[in-house]
Formats: structure tokens, sequence, C-alpha cells
């Protein structure tokens, strides 16, 4: 479902059930209230106009012509349609996979607002939320520009974590708290149901580098992990790759919770070098003068 299609479903439901919408109605409190531009808004109002939900005035002002009609539920509650994803979600996949074609583009705020039919304050909170990810970098007077994916970047960070959780996990033995490594079990199980997407628990992870209590750990993942969660996160999409995941996290979990160490640092060393079998394929770009 659009937004524009959201918005009218949405708006033309509280309209027949006669409720007292929070805002006035007028284009701009519209946009307001659903956090888009008026693209999207003024779409859906023509469509409930067309529907005779919606009266335009000479002075172009909006009338509920709904709650008047035959058969309306004048004060009862009517039931709302789903709202559609997060913009942020959408647009951090489409970044994701923007970002593997390996150049450095340049995005105007205005122009992604209008391709999201999102409000430029929105567009600009979730950019600067995605910088804040490692994604994008805000350059004076140019815009936003986003990171190209590097294949020998990816397997240098790779390299690094590896070493890193490995110390992270020996630092969290005598800390580690079996509750709570259950509860991480139990959440990394496939579903039974085949219509429903695994959801991977990534807990596991944080959970080693916080307990191992570490700063210079912590320091490394805050700063060079953030770019590269998002890009695992977006692989976990695929559903054999997430089913993969909880796989070898469940491995990793039931050797931690038997203090099978060697087993747990061999299942977590496998699970960091073998578990990006999508991005480990991008041709991202070489640095010139990189290794080949």
């Amino acid at each position: 479902m659009s937004i524009a299609s959201y918005i009218k479903d949405d708006l033309g439901a509280q309209l027949k059930s006669g409720q007292e919408l929070p805002v006035q109605l007028t284009l701009e409190s519209l946009a307001e209230l659903y956090n888009v531009s008026l693209t999207p808004v003024r779409a859906a109002v023509a469509e409930l106009i067309d529907e005779g939900l919606l009266e335009k005035g000479p002075n172009l002002r909006l009338t509920n012509t709904a709650s008047h009609q035959t058969g309306a539920r004048t004060g009862r509650h009517a039931k709302l349609p789903e709202r559609p994803r997060d913009p942020y979600e959408i647009i951090s996949s489409d970044l994701v996979q923007l970002s593997l074609q390996g150049e450095p583009v340049y995005l105007r705020e205005e122009a992604t607002a209008e391709k999201y039919a999102i409000s430029r304050s929105a567009i600009r909170n979730i950019l600067h939320r995605l910088a804040g990810e490692g994604m994008l970098d805000h350059i004076p007077r140019r815009g936003w520009r986003l990171r190209p994916f590097r294949q020998d970047d990816l397997q240098a960070f790779i390299e690094v974590r590896e070493v890193l959780e490995l110390k992270a996990l020996e630092l969290a033995r005598p800390k580690l708290d079996p509750a709570e490594l259950q509860q991480m079990l139990d959440l990394n199980v496939p579903s039974a149901s085949t219509d429903t997407n695994p959801v991977v628990d990534e807990s596991l992870h944080e959970y080693l580098i916080s307990t191992a209590g570490n700063a210079y750990i912590r320091d490394f993942f805050a700063r060079q992990g953030r770019y590269y969660r998002l890009l695992f996160e977006w692989e976990d999409h695929d559903d054999t790759v997430a089913i993969e995941t909880m796989h070898q996290h469940r491995e990793i979990l039931t050797a931690l919770l038997r203090k099978n160490w060697s087993a747990a640092r061999k299942a977590l060393s496998h699970h960091i070098l073998n578990n990006h079998p999508i991005l480990g394929q991008v041709d991202g770009h070489a640095h010139r003068g990189a290794r080949s």
C-alpha cells in the first residue's frame, strides 16, 4: 500500500465514522498529521472528493460530507487500515542496495522527499539518522553523500571484528547470565509457519561486547560497526540467510550454556567469517591502490 492510499483509506474511515479529526481539514494540517509532503495528501483528498466523502468549497476549504450520507456510522469507531512500513526502513534498505553498487552517490533532500512522498523535515531526520549510522556524509552545499560499499573494506572489518569479538567472549565468560543466554536462544527459532518471515535476534553480539566491559572494544563497534550493521540487517531479509544465521546463533548460545568455551569460540569465529553469502559476492569497487 502506498502512503497516499493509506491516507485515503485512513481518513475516509474516520470521515465515515463521524469521529472528530485531530486537525483541521486543510492540506497543510493533514500533511503534518501524517508526517508527509503535500503530494500524497493531495492525491488522497482528490480521491475522497471523487467518492463524495469530502467537498471543496469556493474558498478551497474542505468539508466532511461523509457523515451526512445514508448509512454513515456517526460516533462509532471505524476499523482503520494498517500504516505502511516505516519510511526509514524503506529508505535505508534502498540506500544499502544503492551503496552496494560501489559509487559515491549524492542525495538532495527535496528530490528524496518527493521520491518517497514524505515531508522535508521527515526526510532530513531520516538522513541525519543514517549519517549517524555511517551510511551517509553531509557535504555542505552538495547534499548528502552515500557511502559506497567496498569489498576489501568489508573483509578488513570482518577480520578485526573476529579478533575483538573473540576477545569480548573471553572477557565476558565469568559474567555471562544463563537466563539471558537462554532467552536469546529461545528467540532464535525459525517460525513453523511458512507465511511468516524469519526475524533474527542479533542481541548476542551486543551482549558479549557490553558484558566484556572493555571500552576500546565498545568504541570500535560503535564507530566502525554501524554501517556494517545496516548491511548485515539488510542481508538477513533473505529468508535463507536469516534461517542459517539463527542456526549459527543457536550453536554459539548452546555451547555457552554448556560452558564449552572452545566450541563457543569455534562457532563464533565461523559465524563471523562465513555468514555473509550475499555481501561476499557483491562486486564492490576496490579502492585505488588496494590489494586485488
